[in-house]
């Protein structure tokens, strides 16, 4: 699934060939995605001016004079810009074009992304008004982590991977900054101290950011907004590693179930 630094990946770089154009045309040719594509999307947006693009959690947001298209893609879908006329591929279920003559062309195999429109704020909407704090502002903090934790018996991966939480921090994300901050991934979330979650917040944060920087994550084939790979090779200290040589001690990587998801730790270094 394209986690948050594919998608900021995807903004960054579609932004600077869309802010400031206006939609031209709309064609949706599949309908069914995770929810249905509203019947008059079409004539909505069409004629749009978009003022800015920004990422609520893996969510992204076309804001338009208009009002504000909310994008998700989904387990399997990706956003490029293509050139008229470019050739359609299976799955090519919704193109923008552009008064540039570029065309926002959106992919998704297993349609479980979603295109919404809102005309109220869309911070408002069901899909984003619960959600926490973003992992690389000010106000997700070891402080803030520790707050909220207190309590709480789940496993500290668990809790950081609850968008309630924090937004954002997926599956290979949460065990390579666990493993960073030395913290088992099974630990309860409410024992862990506020020394421990300062350490922990760092390690989130650097490991996003480096991650946005390089371009997405190497697990899958992302396309970026500029129709260019998104991913990149990624040294993982953990993740996927079951088995093989911790790089930091040299003791054996294991790997449990959390949340019906693999994890991925060693034993020496977090505790």
């Amino acid at each position: 699934m394209p986690e948050l630094p594919e998608v900021e990946t995807t903004r960054r770089g579609l932004a600077p060939h869309m802010e400031g154009h206006t939609v031209r045309s709309v064609t949706v040719r599949q309908r069914s995605l995770r929810w249905p594509v509203e019947p008059d999307f079409e004539r909505r947006i069409a004629g749009a001016r978009i003022l800015r693009l920004e990422r609520r959690a893996k969510y992204l947001l076309v804001h338009t004079d208009r009002g504000c298209a909310i994008w998700h893609l989904g387990m399997s879908g990706s956003l490029r810009l293509v050139e008229p006329g470019a050739e359609l591929r299976k799955h090519d279920h919704v193109d923008w074009v552009l008064d540039t003559g570029l065309c926002l062309r959106f992919h998704d195999p297993r349609r479980f992304g979603a295109l919404l429109w809102t005309e109220l704020d869309p911070a408002a909407h069901d899909l984003l008004s619960h959600l926490g704090p973003e992992p690389l502002a000010d106000e997700f903090s070891g402080d803030y982590l520790y707050r909220v934790s207190r309590g709480r018996r789940q496993a500290v991966k668990t809790f950081i991977m609850d968008g309630r939480v924090v937004v954002g921090v997926g599956n290979i994300y949460a065990s390579e900054s666990l493993f960073l901050a030395g913290i088992r991934p099974d630990r309860p979330a409410g024992t862990i101290s506020r020394a421990r979650y300062e350490r922990l917040v760092d390690a989130i944060k650097r490991v996003l950011a480096r991650s946005i920087e390089q371009g997405g994550t190497t697990l899958r084939d992302f396309i970026g907004g500029n129709g260019e790979p998104g991913y990149f090779a990624q040294q993982l200290n953990v993740y996927g590693r079951a088995g093989e040589r911790c790089r930091q001690c040299g003791g054996p990587v294991r790997d449990m179930v959390l949340g019906q998801r693999s994890t991925f730790f060693c034993r020496r270094c977090q505790r």
